[in-house]
């Protein structure tokens, strides 16, 4: 045990690099987007590099046919259905027991505070999905953030860096792939999947070298410093293509930023308050904000999810209580037996809630219970503005 005490992660090995900076990488924190095929090669080299604190994000349970090309998962853990998150998060930790990787089973949208973006050196996207990928640009550009965009089919892979001022993901879709997010996205009344999204062939060589790739920029960004040249340059504002089938490397300028695109918006006028959390109710966090600001209206705008009470079928017609913020209500109608009986050509009708003020029924819920996760920062109207607070009493969550 006490050799262990001793013993420095990478010491004699990293700090022979002339560019390498321990005590930066000790201290950074890197968000993980996705803990598939991707994700498991770049959290396994994060803690490798012994970046200190790693946060993986993945709503996705472990199935065999992950087993092919996941270094971290086990026969074990598919039988089990363990998520992929946790099994992630604790074999990263069995291999450089001096980190901290943080688990969230969630949806990275509507259910990771966004003061763990906020933090964020880096962040790192590891998706299958144009829906994933556009709302993980707008949280990381809105925190200010640089990220870091991987995609592997076949022997193909690529990487692409994406940095508030020099590229955006939404700013380069096509009309008609912005179209078809918008359609996924915006329906009202049809809430349940309507079809399983296809497996991609792909293999475990494509996925280690593209999650090299990922983190090796991740952990150029990591040392960047505004008032020093870099030995080494970036792929921000660029795209590495690698294609295994003719053994070939390309590099091309991958950059589009457009002054009316609306992800650019930037959250830069963060108030962080200690004396927030999202275990507070939603009556007590009114009131103590209506003292802090000394007025008598004050709203939380619900802008990344919205509170369901009640969903109406069609076919039959029926009213069900579900009371769930609306990134679970699918998981809601599948828990819920005659829910889950109803055709999937039935359409589902949502009453929601997107403000919650003292007209809202459900005071005794907490702030969590109605879609605002731990460490987030909620929007608030009030008599004398618009504030953006930090729920800063979570961040002990992930320290």
């Amino acid at each position: 045990m006490e050799n262990r005490q001793q013993y420095e992660w990478g010491e004699g090995v990293y700090t022979l690099l002339s560019w390498f900076k321990k005590d930066r990488v000790k201290n950074a924190r890197v968000l993980v987007a996705g803990a598939g095929a991707l994700g498991n090669e770049v959290v396994k080299n994060l803690a490798l590099f012994g970046v200190g604190n790693i946060v993986v994000v993945d709503f996705d349970r472990i199935e065999l046919s992950n087993l092919t090309r996941s270094v971290l998962f086990r026969e074990e853990d598919a039988y089990n259905h363990a998520y992929k998150a946790d099994i992630v998060a604790k074999r990263a930790m069995e291999i450089n027991p001096q980190i901290r990787v943080t688990p969230i089973v969630g949806n990275l949208f509507s259910e990771v505070g966004f003061g763990l973006y906020r933090r964020a050196d880096v962040v790192i996207g590891c998706l299958d999905s144009r829906i994933a990928r556009y709302q993980l640009n707008r949280l990381a550009l809105r925190a200010g953030k640089s990220w870091i965009d991987g995609s592997i089919e076949n022997l193909t892979g690529a990487v692409k860096v994406y940095s508030p001022g020099v590229s955006c993901y939404e700013c380069g879709l096509s009309r008609e792939e912005f179209n078809h997010i918008m359609l996924r996205t915006g329906c009202a009344d049809v809430v349940r999947n309507q079809g399983e999204a296809g497996r991609v062939a792909t293999t475990p060589i494509s996925a280690s070298i593209v999650g090299a790739l990922q983190v090796q920029e991740a952990m150029k960004i990591i040392h960047l410093t505004p008032d020093e040249a870099a030995p080494f340059k970036t792929l921000q504002g660029k795209m590495l293509r690698y294609e295994g089938m003719t053994c070939t490397t390309s590099i091309y300028r991958f950059a589009s930023w457009k002054n009316t695109c609306p992800a650019h918006e930037q959250w830069d006028d963060v108030n962080e308050c200690p004396e927030l959390s999202a275990q507070m109710t939603v009556g007590s966090v009114l009131q103590l904000l209506r003292q802090k600001f000394d007025c008598d209206f004050v709203e939380i705008n619900m802008r990344n999810n919205k509170f369901i009470d009640v969903v109406v079928s069609d076919r039959p017609e029926r009213e069900f209580r579900v009371m769930t913020p609306e990134s679970q209500l699918d998981a809601c109608i599948k828990a819920d037996k005659d829910l889950r009986q109803l055709s999937y050509r039935t359409l589902i009708h949502k009453h929601f809630f997107e403000n919650i003020d003292d007209r809202f029924p459900y005071q005794e819920l907490t702030l969590q219970q109605i879609g605002i996760p731990p460490f987030d920062v909620i929007e608030v109207s009030t008599d004398k503005g618009v504030f953006h607070l930090e729920l800063t009493a979570d961040a002990a969550l992930y320290e």
